[in-house]
């Protein structure tokens, strides 16, 4: 599922209007909740603006603003706010239900997971329990 996103920023330098905006595709990049820093620079770069300048910490001071939301992503955009930690959940979830379905078709013979929402959460438990275990060995 394609996840793409307008990001932008708006502030002015010397009385000088600056716009900053770049079309971010999520699949591609790796969000986490410090994701921000890395928005900031690439919407710099985008404009020509150095990070070691007045004008980058003039930007930094600004919110950046989400928009043209397609995909996943489009449910955690709420008024130009994108709740970076929401998506990546919800995108790591859609990842392993996708896994555990090709799981479930290749052992079971089920062709579509969600018609079995018992067996579905049976299996998101078993890989979280799973992933908990792998994460707390010594």
């Amino acid at each position: 599922m394609d996840n793409f996103v307008t990001a932008s920023v708006e502030f002015y330098f010397k009385g000088e209007k600056i716009f900053a905006s770049i079309e971010l595709d999520l699949n591609t990049h790796t969000l986490q909740s410090d994701a921000l820093p890395h928005i900031y620079l690439k919407l710099a770069q985008s404009v020509s603006i150095g990070i070691h300048s007045y004008e980058f910490e003039m930007m930094q001071a600004e919110t950046i603003l989400f928009s043209n939301a397609k995909g996943m992503v489009a449910d955690h955009v709420t008024d130009g706010r994108l709740d970076i930690n929401a998506f990546f959940c919800a995108r790591q979830q859609h990842c392993s239900i996708e896994k555990l379905s090709l799981i479930a078709k290749n052992n079971m013979a089920i062709e579509d997971l969600a018609t079995q929402p018992g067996l579905k959460q049976a299996l998101l438990d078993a890989y979280q329990l799973g992933l908990n275990e792998a994460a707390h060995k010594d």
